[in-house]
């Protein structure tokens, strides 16, 4: 059925360029005659072509030879017929006869055949060769889709079938999307509301000639704007990294810039951060624009790793650490990858893990603790935590040095208490009353005794010493104490009445004073 079609339409052109449009009467004087139906042609490149011509001859002439020239008749001239010309063999048919119809076919119209044709015939008496004057203008034309110069996403676009020379008879055009015929018979091709992503092919065609394809240029704003980061996968801190903003956009974006959160930070099709840190890690957009919009794009969150950082330890229960409850220390860092946790009492590692629980805790226990954090990147030590544990006295022990001269004994109270010992007392046994008080403590009688050392957090009894003192020496000490009490207290009467006598003297003296 197509085929049928495109026969019609090819027989419609023929009839058509056979119409009389203009003709040409050449009469010469012996009444021979030419007539060229259309003086002018429009074809279209690769079709076929018929041009009607009609003529008489002089009268008592025999036509010998009738062709088709390029070239005016001369004098003495050579005319070489068209079909003999290599660039027409087979391509030009003579449809006429030696009687009247002096048509001629082109098969297929090249563009090169763009060109004036005349009709010669040479009879059979001397100086017989007769031409049409004028001929046939023959233009040949191709098919050209035409498109508005600027195309912006949202217009209604027309489409105009066009060639360089009117044809000369107006045809029936066919307009195809992808290779598909839609419906449009005229030499325009209306699109509504046409957007970027319309990338349709478009032609025309008449009688089988089709012009070239075209597609529509549809200016628009960025879109599927997007950004990516190079080098890929793990950013590691110290490396150079370089960000690059990508969108679909006609003409090409012009502008774009770079945002880390709300705050602009680079121009550019690419941003690149040299020996990067922590303190780069966001999240990053860009913005590209043209002439026809702006347009941002999503978020990119870059993360930086690096080693751990911040490392730091807290111990719980806070404040003081009594000995027998339980304590627990917790390591903390800074930190986008995973760590792991070592601890450390002074130089020896005690245990793994992001907390260490030491239950019931002793005064063993005690010192300075540090944890160290490390992940695939690094590792790092925190400050040291020192640990006071704090504990009732312990190994309470009483000690006796005796005087070179035997006259006492000095008892000493030593232990091991954290906070140091507050309080020591000194106790006789078989009594319940202390006897002393203080570190140290002077026997003066023979017996065994013992120390309490005490503490906020609890107390403890030493083991008893015994101590023996010889009487006559306690003796000697009582009187040597006893003169000495009485020597302190005559010094004291002695100034006491030097004072008393002196002060009468000033009272008499101002009271004379008065008299007088």
């Amino acid at each position: 059925m197509k085929a049928d079609l495109l026969i019609s339409l090819r027989m419609s052109l023929t009839v058509s360029l056979m119409v009389l449009l203009f003709i040409s009467r050449v009469v010469a004087q012996d009444g021979w005659a030419v007539n060229y139906n259309s003086k002018s042609v429009c074809t279209l490149k690769g079709s076929a072509l018929t041009m009607e011509c009609t003529y008489t001859p002089p009268s008592n002439h025999s036509v010998q030879k009738p062709f088709w020239t390029k070239e005016l008749v001369t004098s003495g001239s050579e005319h070489p017929d068209l079909l003999d010309d290599p660039e027409y063999r087979g391509r030009v048919q003579y449809l006429g006869d030696e009687h009247r119809d002096c048509s001629l076919r082109f098969k297929t119209v090249r563009e090169t055949d763009q060109s004036k044709y005349y009709f010669t015939f040479i009879t059979n008496q001397t100086g017989g060769k007769y031409q049409g004057a004028g001929g046939v203008d023959l233009s040949v034309t191709d098919l050209q889709v035409e498109v508005p110069e600027r195309v912006i996403e949202g217009d209604n676009v027309t489409l105009t079938c066009k060639t360089t020379c009117s044809l000369t008879v107006r045809p029936t055009f066919t307009w195809y999307r992808n290779g598909r015929s839609v419906s449009s018979s005229t030499d325009q091709l209306h699109l509504q509301a046409v957007s970027r992503e319309n990338k349709d092919r478009y032609h025309c065609g008449v009688l089988g000639q089709n012009s070239p394809e075209v597609t529509l240029n549809v200016r628009h704003g960025p879109k599927s704007v997007s950004v990516s980061i190079s080098p890929s996968g793990e950013i590691v801190e110290g490396r150079s990294v370089t960000l690059t903003c990508s969108s679909d956009a006609n003409p090409p974006v012009q502008n774009y810039t770079w945002f880390k959160g709300a705050s602009s930070v680079g121009k550019g099709e690419t941003y690149t951060m040299n020996n990067i840190s922590s303190v780069d890690s966001g999240e990053y957009k860009c913005r590209s624009s043209n002439e026809h919009g702006q347009k941002l794009s999503e978020a990119l969150t870059l993360n930086v790793l690096y080693p751990p950082k911040n490392i730091s330890v807290s111990v719980s229960p806070s404040g003081k650490i009594v000995e027998g409850s339980s304590v627990t220390l917790t390591c903390s860092s800074d930190s986008v990858s995973p760590v792991e946790y070592h601890w450390f009492k002074g130089t020896s590692s005690v245990a793994k893990g992001e907390t260490y629980t030491m239950k019931k805790i002793s005064s063993v226990n005690r010192g300075e603790y540090k944890c160290r954090s490390s992940n695939k990147h690094g590792e790092k030590l925190s400050e040291a935590l020192t640990l006071n544990v704090l504990y009732p006295p312990r190994n309470v022990r009483a000690t006796s040095i005796r005087a070179p001269d035997s006259k006492s004994e000095t008892l000493t109270c030593s232990s091991d208490a954290n906070p140091p010992v507050q309080n020591y007392n000194w106790f006789k046994e078989g009594g319940s009353s202390p006897v002393g008080s203080g570190h140290s403590y002077m026997a003066l009688q023979s017996g065994s005794y013992y120390c309490v050392a005490q503490n906020e957090h609890g107390s403890q009894k030493s083991a008893a010493v015994t101590v023996k003192v010889n009487p006559n020496n306690i003796l000697v000490v009582v009187t040597g104490v006893v003169v000495g009490l009485g020597v302190v207290v005559a010094g004291a009467v002695f100034f006491y009445c030097r004072h008393v006598r002196k002060s009468k003297q000033q009272h008499l003296a101002r009271v004379g004073d008065l008299d007088y």
